[in-house]
């Protein structure tokens, strides 16, 4: 799809020229690679003992496929259950087969989240222009103060970056006293921890959400919820607030994905100016509830 027509949704979406002409020229423009990252479950919601596939997915809209990261790059993918002990699931990845990259079967009830780290050896080099308008749409606040401070605005900028991705499986009907682990933090240098259940019963009618980076409560961080049956742009987003919290309106159906983007500058001595981390949650509703 050419540029130009996604310029003129996203216009008439966000109801801001400006600002769509700058989300637009990141989304033409930066590399697909370093767009979002989540892992996608064929199905959220399973029976004991039946198998999924999951893939590892990146960008979004027409840009959306499937990460050809390399296995040597997973630090960590397991499955915390409810007992809140974390179970190594990279003996089930079988990345970049022609299907999927891993599948899995869980034989006891409750909600399981789904833990994915890489390393950070990931690099990112940009233009001057096309790497500040990334740092403005993304609310990279850290790198842009300091490019600022440094006069180096008219510079290319280059980052390492990481990923960090959470999914949440539910298996068999809902039972509070099974799903505590879903929200708390999972050790993620940069985790979305919901501070409702999405898959709670009765369901609540917002999704409070709180940001970690680094073991504290992040101020100031973009985030956004994205329908991923319709991910062209996001569907909602806020900025944390002094506590690193932000609310949402809880999805009901289809798939979802709550994504945040942090950086903090590195060392002169550093072949690149910024550590950047990509973190997000998914989860989804079945077309029939248990």
């Amino acid at each position: 799809m050419h540029c130009s027509k996604i310029l003129f949704g996203v216009a008439h979406w966000i109801h801001s020229a400006p600002f769509a002409t700058l989300l637009i020229g990141l989304i033409c423009g930066y590399p697909a690679d370093a767009h979002d990252f989540w892992v996608q479950p064929a199905e959220y919601w399973l029976q004991p003992q039946v198998a999924s596939s999951i893939t590892l997915q990146v960008g979004h809209g027409p840009f959306r496929q499937r990460s050809a990261i390399p296995f040597s790059r997973i630090l960590r993918f397991e499955a915390v259950g409810p007992d809140g002990v974390g179970n190594d699931l990279r003996g089930t990845l079988h990345l970049g087969s022609s299907a999927d990259d891993g599948a899995l079967t869980f034989s006891q009830p409750g909600a399981y989240v789904l833990v994915l780290e890489t390393d950070s050896r990931a690099e990112s080099h940009l233009p001057a222009i096309r790497f500040n308008d990334y740092l403005k749409v993304e609310g990279l606040t850290p790198a842009l103060e300091q490019r600022e401070r440094l006069h180096q605005t008219d510079r290319d900028g280059s980052e390492n970056y990481s990923r960090q991705a959470k999914a949440i499986v539910q298996i068999g009907p809902p039972d509070a006293s099974l799903q505590i682990q879903v929200t708390r933090p999972l050790g993620l240098r940069l985790e979305i921890v919901p501070e409702a259940d999405p898959y709670a019963r009765p369901q609540p009618t917002a999704l409070p959400i709180r940001v970690i980076y680094e073991g504290k409560s992040l101020e100031g961080a973009l985030v956004k919820l994205t329908h991923l049956e319709n991910d062209a742009v996001p569907l909602e987003t806020h900025m944390t607030d002094h506590m690193g919290r932000a609310t949402f309106v809880m999805p009901t159906e289809g798939s979802w994905l709550l994504n945040v983007i942090w950086t903090k500058p590195l060392p002169r001595s550093r072949e690149t100016d910024f550590e950047t981390i990509f973190s997000s949650l998914s989860f989804g509703f079945p077309s029939t509830r248990p």
